[in-house]
C-alpha cells in the first residue's frame, strides 16, 4: 500500500511538471498515463493487492489521480486544438444562416379545408384506429361474411389474426361513435385507409378518406342534397356543375355516387376522368336500418345519412394534378407549390 501511494505520488509530480506543448507530446502523454496499458489501467489493477481494509481508502487516492490525469488531457487538448481558437474563428458580426420554411403537405391542406367547412355546417370530428376488427369495418356495417361487397374492397387481412384487417374505410369510426348512444349525432370522420388495388395514376394501395354521418329525427335525403351541394359549391365555386346518380352501398338505402365535372379538363374529357368529362368525388345515401339497428339505434325513430369521399381525387381536381402518385412520393419540387388555402 505504502509502496502504491509512493508511485502515486510521483506520477502526480510528473504530471504537473509535464510541458503542454506539441500534438505529439499530447498523444505520448495520452498513451503512456490514459491508454489501455497505461499507468492508470495498471494502477487500478493494483487493487486487487489491496488489503481489504484499505481497499476504500485506496479507491479514493486512484480516482483522485485519475482526475488529474484526465484534467490535464483535456486542458492540453483545449490549448492545442482548438476549442478557444475555434471558437475565436467564429465571427458573430456576420448574419446567420437562413432557415427554409416548408409547407403542409396538399392532402392536408385540402382534408383541413373540408373539415372547416363542415365544421361551419355544425359537425364536430371523430377519428377512430386505421387497424380495425372484421365487426366494425364489415359486418356492423350490413356486410355480412359472404357478402359481394367484400369483394368490391380489397382488403388488406393481418396474417396472424385474419379478424383484423387494414380499414378499407373511415366508417369504422362512424359505427364506433354510434355504439355510443349519444344522439343527435353530427360528424366527420377523416383519415388514412388501404386497399389491395394496383398503383396507377388513378387509384393507391393507401390514400385518404373523410366520412360523414348525421343522425336525428326525421333526418331526409334532402337534407343530404342541400349538405353536399353546400360543400362541393363552397370547395369549387357557385358554378360548379353537379349531378347524382343512383348506386349501390350496403350501409345505405337509397344510395347515390355524387359527379363534379372535370375541372382538368373542363368536361371535354381527359385520363384523370377516363374521358367522361366527370368525375366522382363520393359515395352517400340514407343510413340502412340494419346499421342503425347492430348500433342499438331504433330505427323507427331515428334516421340518419351518411356519406364519404376520397380525399386524393377531389385534391387532384382544385390543385389540376394528374396523377395521385405524386401525393406519396415525396418530391420536395412539387410540395414546395403548395401554400394553404385561402
Amino acid at each position: 500500500m505504502e509502496q502504491l501511494l509512493q508511485q502515486i505520488a510521483a506520477y502526480k509530480l510528473e504530471i504537473e511538471n509535464t510541458p503542454t506543448n506539441g500534438a505529439d507530446s499530447l498523444e505520448a502523454y495520452r498513451i503512456k498515463f490514459l491508454g489501455t496499458k497505461g499507468i492508470v489501467k495498471n494502477l487500478f489493477a493494483e487493487m486487487k493487492n489491496v488489503p481489504a481494509d484499505q481497499k476504500k481508502e485506496f479507491g479514493q487516492v486512484l480516482n483522485e489521480f485519475k482526475q488529474l490525469a484526465e484534467g490535464k488531457y483535456e486542458n492540453w487538448k483545449e490549448q492545442l486544438g482548438g476549442g478557444s481558437q475555434k471558437a475565436a474563428s467564429i465571427d458573430v458580426t456576420l448574419p446567420g444562416d437562413s432557415l427554409t420554411l416548408g409547407t403542409r403537405h396538399p392532402i392536408n391542406l385540402f382534408l383541413n379545408h373540408v373539415i372547416s367547412i363542415f365544421n361551419r355546417l355544425g359537425f364536430s370530428t371523430a377519428e377512430g384506429p386505421e387497424i380495425e376488427d372484421d365487426w366494425h369495418n364489415f359486418t356492423a356495417l350490413n356486410i355480412a361474411e359472404n357478402h359481394p361487397a367484400r369483394d368490391m374492397q380489397d382488403t388488406f387481412y393481418i396474417q396472424q389474426n385474419p379478424d383484423w384487417v387494414l380499414r378499407t374505410h373511415t366508417s369504422n369510426t362512424q359505427i364506433r361513435n354510434m355504439e355510443k348512444g349519444v344522439l343527435p349525432l353530427r360528424i366527420v370522420c377523416p383519415g388514412r385507409v388501404y386497399r389491395n388495388e394496383t398503383i396507377s395514376a388513378r387509384s393507391h394501395c393507401f390514400f385518404h378518406q373523410i366520412e360523414g354521418l348525421y343522425i336525428d329525427e326525421n333526418v331526409s335525403f334532402a337534407d343530404l342534397k342541400q349538405t353536399l351541394y353546400f360543400f362541393v359549391q363552397e370547395m369549387y365555386g357557385k358554378d360548379i356543375k353537379i349531378r347524382f346518380r343512383p348506386s349501390y352501398f350496403p350501409f345505405t338505402e337509397p344510395s347515390a355516387e355524387m359527379d363534379v365535372q372535370c375541372l382538368i379538363c373542363h368536361g371535354e374529357g381527359c385520363a384523370v376522368c377516363k374521358r367522361t368529362g366527370w368525375l366522382e368525388i363520393l359515395g352517400c345515401g340514407m343510413v340502412h336500418p340494419k346499421v342503425l339497428e347492430n348500433c342499438k339505434i331504433d330505427p323507427n325513430k331515428y334516421t340518419g345519412f351518411a356519406f364519404g369521399m376520397g380525399i386524393e381525387r377531389p385534391a387532384m381536381l382544385k390543385y389540376g394534378i394528374n396523377d395521385i402518385r405524386l401525393f406519396s412520393e415525396n418530391d420536395v419540387r412539387f410540395l414546395n407549390q403548395f401554400t394553404p388555402i385561402t
